[in-house]
This record gives C-alpha cells, structure tokens and sequence, in this order.
C-alpha cells in the first residue's frame, strides 16, 4: 500500500509543471502551428526607424540620452591614485554570531560556526517572528514579484532589501523596525523580476566613528542607482555620489525602464565597490552593454570600467559615446578578494543567446566564464570558460566561493568553487584561473559543425574532472515519461520531432532541438555552501530539459516577438526568458519545456529537484536526495497536497552550520527544510507564507541561534508572492 502511494503521488505530482521556471509567459502565448515552427528563409525585415542608434556609432556620432533614474546629475571620475587608502570591509573568519554579508563571509561560504541548533533538537525550533517589509504587486499590474532577499546581520540588527529596493534596519532579537529608506522605485524599472538579493555593510576610512556614515548600508537598484545610507538611522549619505546617490546609467547610451536593471548586493574590494547589471535576454543583439564597472566606496566617484570591446579604455564615455553595446552582461552575485585585489566575475551570453555569428572575438573570449578583475585598474588578470560559443544560455548565475585548498604534498593553494547551469563544478587557483591538479579539466569533442550558417559551433567544450556531476545522463525515448500511456506516447513523438544528439546538441531551424541540461538545470543564483572545516560542498540543482527552435525574422515578427525597447512591444509574446525577438539577428527563438502542453507535466522523469553533499577532498558524493514534495504541485497548475518527497525544481541556495544541519527553501512546495548534514535526511520543515526562492541564513543574539529565510515567492515558479521574512529559534530556554 505504501508503495502505491508513493507511485500515485509521483504520478500525481512529478514536476512543478509551470513551475518549471521562467517559462509560464512564452506558454499561453504560442499559437499551436508555432510550437514547432517549420523552415522559413525569408530575409529579416527592417528595423523601426530607430535602428540606427542600436549598433556601436562611429566616433563622435552624438547618441540619445540614456534613462536617468531620479534625474541625477553624472557622476565624476576619481584618478585611481586618489584612492582613499581602505582597510578591508569583512574579516574571512567574522564573528560566529554575525552574517555580515551576502555569502556570510568574503569567501562567500554560506557556512556558520553556530551550533546550538543540532539534528537532535532541530524539531522544536519554531517562529521567533515574522517581518513585513510592505513589499507586495500592485493589484492592477502583472506579478513580476520574487523578493529573493537574504538579510544580512551585523551587531544587533539585521539589514535587508525589499523586492523593489526599500532598505530596512531590523532588531535581530525582536523583529522590529528601526528604519525604512523608501527607494521609491516606479514599476518600469522592473526587469523581468522584482529582487533585492542582498544589501552590503561598509564601514568608512574617511568618516569618523560616531559620525554619520561611519557605518553605511549600499545596495544597487532594478533603476541603475547606487545607493548609499546610514547603517544607524537609514538617512542618505550625503557625501556620497550626488545626495547619497549615484546614476548608473551614465555612459549605457539609448535604452528603457526595465532594460537594464541590478539585482545583486555589489561587493566592495580594498575600497571599490563593484557593479554589474543584468541586460534583459533575448531582446536585441545591440542591447545595453554589459560593462564592468568600479566606484569609490567613500565618495561613490567612478573609477574604472571594463569594457569588452574596448579593453585599453577604462574612462567614462564623454556624452558623444557609450559602452560598446550588446557585450556579455554579468547578473549573478561577484565574490572579492582582498588579499589579492581581485573581483571574480560570473559572465553570461553577449545579447542574443542562441546565435553567436555576430559576436566579436573578444566577446567570445569572455562569455560564460569567470572573469578575475584587478580593482584598481579594471583589467582582467585571468578568464577561465566554462562555456565556448555559448548558445544554450548558459550563463552563469551561482557566485563564486572561495576556499583554500590543503593539497596532498602540504602546499595550501587559494581556490575558487564554480557551479554552472551544467552541473559541472569547476575547481581553480584563484591566483592564476587554472585548474587545480587534483581537479584537472578536459576538452571533449561536442556535436558540430551545426545548422546554422555562418555560426558553427566550438568543437570541444570543457568537463570538470574530479568533482562528480550535478545531473543525469542523456535523455532517451525510452525514459520518456508521462502520468499516463497517452501521455507519454505524447511525449514519445515530441522526443522523435526534435534533433537530439546529447549535452551540447546544435540549435536548429527546420525542427526543435532538445537542450539537457536546460537554461535553468544545475546550479543557478542559490549558488553552493561549502565548510571549510569538513571540505564539503552542498548544493541543490534543477533537472529541466528545454525545447527549443530558431525562427525567422519574418515568422518571429508574425508571432509578435517584438524587443522591449520598440513602441510595438507585446511582453504577452516573449521577453525576458522563454521566446525572445533577437532583433538585428536573421533568427528569433522559441523556448518551451520539454513537457506535455496539455497536462503541463515534464516528458523526462522525476526526481526535477535535488541536493547533493560532495566530499571535495575525497572526489565523492557522500549522499543525495530529492528536494521538495508534491503537497503544493501537480497536472495543471492543481496542487496535490501529498506530503512525498519527490523532487521539484528549485531556486534559492543553503546554509550548512557547525551543528550539523543544512537549512534550506528553493523548492516548490513552499516549505523551509532542515537536513541533517551526515545524511541527508530531512528532520524538519514549516510550511512558509511565500515560496522560499531565497537563501537562507543563520545569526544569534545574547546566546540564541536564529534561523531566516525571506518567504517572498517567485512569479515564474509560480510559488505563492508574500513579503514575509520568517525567522525561527529554539523556544526561550531551551538552547540544547
């Protein structure tokens, strides 16, 4: 009987259906004769009359202006050696009680050295509070909301961002509100998503303790402003950029609200806070630059810039000029180091994803890589690629975390952990952006030439060897699944109708090709928890196949893929994710789940969500489980309520502590999860008020471990929006 159970409820439930990411917009749109679009040659059609300013202009070409957020005025630039001398923000060892940042450290571990709470008493834990930060969708607008915030806490208080950037002081005890600075964002700016990932804790070299803005909050804005207040009273710095503020979008050139927008809390390196903005995908091939950009932590003057396709000028563009457009943009969380002056750099795409014909050189060099940047110059030191000719969207997403890696002949080697959309974690030497010997990589051949012309694909692609991988073997017919015969022979057939050949299978025209691992398989912005006392990783990935077709301008302009910044946008047709225009490219692009369209149940087999435990050292995986039940998932959108562990697609990230437990939301079953780290076993969970798309952190106060996970939810998992953060604690007295 109980094995009849557990196979009903993975019937039942299988996968979060439109939970399966950003894919829920592109769904309802696709007319049934486009879902597998057949040949169509015709030549692009022309562009608005606008066109001309979408390209790199020849020097001197004056541009139009740029979105201004507020008005503010441009910034000036500061001479590198007019750098106040910084002392280093956060210590690699804070306080245990602390979590004075994103990652918890500048390693970026999410690891802490409490251990009041154990895998023996984990199951009394229960709410301490609740805070609202008063962030919700506006009831007459599209739900865009996925608050992704993870507080950080410093002293007695705990600092966080709202979805749309409200900044907010919060006793870490009690769950009271201190202060509340209002960004007063406008609802255009919102990109694809509403987030806050994080704010940063900065304490001044130049303002006095007891001044104001000794101590100060900064964070980055979905409107392309750096923000800087006071950490005590939350009022703006005003010896900070103009106001407290600065205007990010100086130098970007034409773009639009929503274009455009910053997500993630910019670490400061010896003094220099570092910027990077996600560029909206699928949109333009002269989309908005990716620019790299570096800004005195003092004054918020502009220091540097790091622009691809010109590499020898890191100057602001006069207002004749701006970045070199549609260059790989970097959206994910950057790790600093500084010990060694650098900023590692998480790339994606250059614009347009699945066509690189177009793309330079130099962007080819730098796309889906880790970028090491010196911070007080802007100049790359090392690129390591995980991607060649990436044409899958395999960006980055995960943050680097930095460990220092005990080698078997006793030399420590400072190391950098990178996951990847792949599944395949890459190992390298910090210093140099080499692999380490112990976890060598290797070029192994990959399907080309393609189907493309002019835009053959690289020939080999690289695996890491000596990390296991995060993900399954290659799809077949045979596993083909389905809730039903029908369904999978469903399935079957669209397995049959699309070009397959494995990981790396070319993009194609004439047929949908099948990409395994999809856009949002292995790690994404959750990024990974590592312990640098035990050498073990954990890290929760997605299995999410995608089903994909190149389209012609003519058929892509029919379907209403029109880019964001066009009057004749239609966001109900394709934007962000899923289908996207590619305009200025011959192609537009489909992208849907590999899924059956009437039930909405993924064709591959379940478990869809997973965590895994990696003993570095030992190259082995020491468990892994399925992440997530089926309480809150099922066929068409209907939740089952069945409490089965069967794995969902997840996005949010861990925590491992000292104790011997790892906490944990991500998945779609709106619940936070307690493991135990020996065995992965889940010892406890609380349903949550919101989707857990958020990391989790840990903190105490007077001698109390607490527990924080912000119950935000997310609108293209479809997990319920609140603006709730939950925070959970043993009961008073109770500290074994």
């Amino acid at each position: 009987m109980r094995n009849q159970a557990y196979l009903l409820g993975v019937l039942l439930a299988g996968t979060v259906l439109g939970a399966s990411l950003p894919f829920q917009t592109a769904r309802a749109q696709i007319p049934p004769s486009v879902e597998t679009p057949g040949p169509d040659n015709d030549t692009p059609v022309a562009e608005q009359a606008t066109s001309s300013i979408f390209h790199d202009p020849a020097p001197g070409t004056p541009q139009p202006p740029s979105v201004n957020p507020a008005n503010l005025p441009d910034i000036d630039e500061l001479a590198i050696d007019q750098l106040p001398q910084a002392v280093p923000q956060q210590s690699a060892n804070p306080k245990p009680e602390d979590w004075p940042a994103y990652g918890r450290d500048d390693q970026a571990t999410r690891f802490s050295p409490l251990t009041q709470i154990t895998p023996e008493n984990v199951g009394k834990l229960q709410r301490a509070f609740v805070y609202h930060t008063g962030s919700l969708p506006p009831k007459d607008k599209p739900n865009k909301w996925a608050a992704e915030t993870t507080p950080i806490k410093v002293g007695d208080s705990l600092y966080l961002c709202s979805a749309t950037n409200d900044m907010m002081r919060v006793d870490a005890a009690t769950g009271q509100e201190k202060w509340h600075f209002h960004a007063h964002e406008s609802y255009d700016a919102i990109p694809y998503t509403a987030a806050c990932k994080a704010v940063t804790y900065y304490t001044s070299s130049t303002a006095a303790e007891g001044q104001p803005c000794h101590n100060r909050i900064i964070e980055s804005t979905l409107d392309n402003r750096l923000i800087a207040v006071d950490a005590d009273d939350g009022k703006l710095c005003e010896s900070f950029g103009h106001g407290g503020q600065v205007n990010l979008m100086q130098g970007m050139g034409w773009s639009v609200p929503g274009f455009v927008a910053m997500t993630t809390a910019p670490p400061i390196i010896n003094g220099v806070i570092v910027v990077n903005h996600e560029v909206l995908d699928g949109q333009r091939r002269w989309a908005p630059s990716g620019v790299i950009r570096g800004y005195d932590a003092e004054s918020g003057k502009f220091l540097w810039a790091w622009d691809v396709n010109n590499p020898n000028d890191h100057h602001q563009p006069d207002k004749d000029h701006y970045y070199s457009r549609g260059t790989p943009n970097s959206w994910a969380a950057m790790t600093g180091d500084n010990a060694l002056g650098l900023v590692y750099v998480p790339t994606g795409n250059s614009a347009a994803d699945y066509y690189s014909a177009m793309r330079s050189d130099a962007e080819n060099k730098v796309s889906s890589s880790v970028v090491a940047l010196d911070v007080r110059t802007g100049e790359p030191r090392w690129v390591f690629q995980t991607v060649h000719k990436d044409v899958w969207d395999y960006d980055i997403g995960s943050q680097a975390t930095l460990f220092d890696y005990h080698a078997d002949d006793g030399s420590v080697i400072p190391a950098l952990i990178m996951p990847t959309k792949r599944g395949q974690t890459f190992i390298l030497d910090r210093r140099t952006g080499k692999p380490l010997p112990d976890f060598p990589v290797v070029e192994k051949p990959a399907p080309s030439p393609g189907f493309v012309k002019d835009d053959p694909r690289a020939p080999t692609q690289p695996w890491s060897v000596g990390v296991p991988r995060l993900g399954f073997p290659p799809l077949t017919e045979a596993a083909t699944w389905g809730i039903s015969p029908l369904d999978q022979l469903a399935c079957r057939i669209k397995f049959r109708r699309a070009h397959y050949v494995g990981e790396f299978t070319p993009p194609t025209i004439k047929q949908p090709w099948l990409e395994y691992p999809g856009y949002n398989g292995g790690s994404d912005w959750g990024s990974i928890s590592y312990n640098p006392q035990t050498g073990i990783m954990l890290a929760n990935w997605s299995s999410l196949p995608m089903y994909d077709q190149l389209v012609s301008r003519k058929k892509a302009d029919k379907m209403g893929l029109i880019p964001i910044d066009s009057p004749q946008y239609n966001p109900g047709a394709g934007g962000a994710e899923g289908n996207g225009a590619q305009a200025q490219t011959p192609y537009g692009i489909v992208v849907t789940p590999y899924w059956n369209s009437f039930t909405q149940m993924m064709c591959n087999e379940p478990p869809y969500g997973l965590i895994t435990a990696i003993d570095l050292k030992a190259h082995k995986v020491l468990w892994q489980k399925p992440l997530g039940s089926a309480r809150a998932n099922g066929p068409w959108g209907i939740p089952t309520g069945l409490p089965l562990t069967i794995g969902t697609p997840n996005n949010g990230g861990s925590v491992m502590t000292a104790g011997g437990v790892a906490f944990i939301g991500a998945s779609t079953d709106n619940q936070i999860h307690a493991i135990d780290l020996k065995t992965g076993k889940t010892l406890w969970t609380d349903v949550l008020p919101g989707g857990g798309q958020a990391n989790a952190m840990t903190y105490a106060v007077n001698g109390r471990q607490y527990v924080a996970i912000m119950a935000g939810g997310h609108h293209f998992m479809r997990s319920p929006v609140s603006d709730a953060l939950v925070v959970y604690a043993l009961p008073e007295g109770d500290k074994k």
